[in-house]
């Protein structure tokens, strides 16, 4: 969207902005998925998944094609779609060791379905395709409630089963060797990586989900001392990178997702600028 441009009053810009719906809509979904992208992306460097990450945004396109094609809400197809595709990887691939193999067999699996459907589909699948690059500014009050509680449920599942995950994320040998079931902790958090994909493609889209679910954890990562500091810098990039790209976006004819993508880029080159010159 377009307008007449910032003012020296950034306050009073903001204020404007959130009078119209679709713009207080887009605040409200982005804050939810930059915070649960930024928890959970965490865990996704650590444990060097973000290649599932990827696969499981185009398992959401695969599902959200098969819901246009049957008439329902593609956010419902992508969830469906996303849980399964995280159940077959953490099935199959329980070691880190052979994951990518399983993950990328996955992938291509669902990148025909969604071929597939969208192929099959006679009238034109544009909520489909806006899931590639993201719809945030045409997200539904009743989307925003869906984000909310997925949001919910993603946060008290890692706050519940916090030191666990952690224990198994950092070194599964170990954990397993103390009892903990590395198997269970894989598949919940395949499952709550699929829930905060399902709702970040919204956002960003398929194509650029690495933006909020990757690239905030790798720059915590490199600043951070301690997991609980990592998390709450990567999920503080990942919201003002959501804020500052919608803000932007509405006076300015380009994508958000856009604006997301380059400020997290930045910020990565940035740090790893600054480890350079340490060096």
């Amino acid at each position: 969207m377009t307008s007449s441009g910032f003012s020296p009053n950034l306050w009073n810009d903001l204020t404007n902005i959130l009078q119209y719906d679709f713009m207080r809509h887009a605040f409200e979904a982005g804050t939810i998925v930059a915070i649960v992208a930024g928890i959970i992306g965490y865990f996704v460097v650590i444990r060097r998944l973000s290649f599932a990450a990827h696969a499981l945004s185009h398992s959401g396109f695969a599902g959200a094609a098969a819901a246009v094609l049957i008439g329902l809400n593609p956010i419902t197809g992508l969830l469906a779609f996303t849980s399964a595709g995280a159940l077959a990887m953490a099935a199959l691939g329980r070691k880190a060791a052979s994951r990518d193999v399983e993950v990328g067999t996955v992938l291509a699996f669902m990148l025909g379905l969604g071929v597939l459907f969208i192929s099959l589909y006679k009238g034109y699948a544009t909520e489909a395709y806006s899931i590639l690059f993201g719809q945030i500014l045409g997200i539904s009050r009743g989307n925003v409630v869906v984000t909310l509680i997925t949001g919910v449920i993603v946060l008290l599942a890692v706050l519940i089963s916090y030191r666990r995950l952690l224990f198994t994320s950092l070194d599964e040998d170990v954990a397993e060797a103390k009892g903990v079931s590395t198997l269970g902790m894989n598949v919940l958090f395949m499952l709550l990586l699929a829930l905060a994909v399902s709702i970040s493609v919204q956002v960003v889209g398929v194509l650029l989900i690495f933006a909020l679910m990757v690239t905030p954890a790798a720059i915590a990562d490199r600043l951070a001392t301690r997991p609980t500091q990592a998390i709450a810098i990567s999920s503080l990039i990942a919201l003002l990178a959501t804020w500052i790209g919608l803000f932007i976006s509405y006076y300015s004819p380009y994508p958000v997702s856009f604006f997301i993508t380059s400020i997290v880029f930045v910020l990565y080159l940035l740090v790893r600028v600054r480890d350079l010159l340490k060096r």
